[in-house]
């Protein structure tokens, strides 16, 4: 399962640009990828984990902007198509296949 956070935050003031790049280091911190600029996934074993991942979640996203998550299974993941550009180095080394089922 992964999840997947999507997000646009105001980087006008100073203060704003400080509190999303704080939540962009978080969510480094805690595992996550960044697909996108502003698109970050992390993989979970099953929905109790991501639940527990959401929850965290939620106490470091910042007070303005929009913050989404979306909770994939992998299948959904892998059926993700790609129309222009290459896969980065990380989905090419972290797929399906690679995950262990504990």
């Amino acid at each position: 399962m992964r999840i997947l956070v999507m997000f646009d935050l105001p980087v006008v003031a100073k203060k704003e640009r400080r509190a999303a790049t704080k939540f962009r280091k978080n969510l480094l911190n805690e595992g996550y990828v960044m697909m996108q600029y502003s698109v970050y996934y992390r993989v979970c074993n099953g929905y109790d984990m991501a639940k527990k991942h959401i929850h965290q979640l939620e106490r470091i996203v910042p007070k303005k902007g929009s913050v989404r998550v979306i909770l994939l299974t992998e299948k959904q993941f892998s059926d993700m198509k790609l129309l222009v550009g290459d896969p980065l180095p990380v989905e090419v080394k972290v797929n399906s296949d690679n995950l262990t089922i504990f």
